[in-house]
C-alpha cells in the first residue's frame, strides 16, 4: 500500500486524518495544496473539491474524514 494524502493549511479534517494515520503507524506521504498548488489542478480533474484526499496508488480511496473508512486502512 503505497498511500498519497492531499491537504490544505488549517484544514481541521486534514489534521484528523494524519493524526489517525500516524496514530496507527499507517505510512503516508503528504502533499499540501498551499505549497504544492499543482495538485489543486490535479484533484478537480479526478473531481475533488475538497480536501483531505487519500490515494492508494493513484487510486483516490477516502475523501474528507472518514474514521469508518480509514479502520479499514488499519485492517488492511
Amino acid at each position: 500500500m503505497s498511500l498519497s494524502i492531499y491537504t490544505k493549511n488549517n484544514c481541521i479534517q486534514c489534521k484528523m486524518t494524519k493524526k489517525f494515520l500516524s496514530e496507527h503507524n499507517i505510512s503516508f506521504e503528504e502533499h499540501n495544496i498551499n505549497t504544492e498548488p499543482q495538485y489543486i489542478d490535479y484533484l478537480k480533474e479526478k473531481g475533488f473539491r475538497s480536501v483531505p484526499v487519500i490515494e492508494d496508488n493513484d487510486d483516490p480511496i477516502i475523501n474528507g474524514f472518514r474514521p469508518d473508512l480509514l479502520r479499514n486502512l488499519v485492517t488492511q
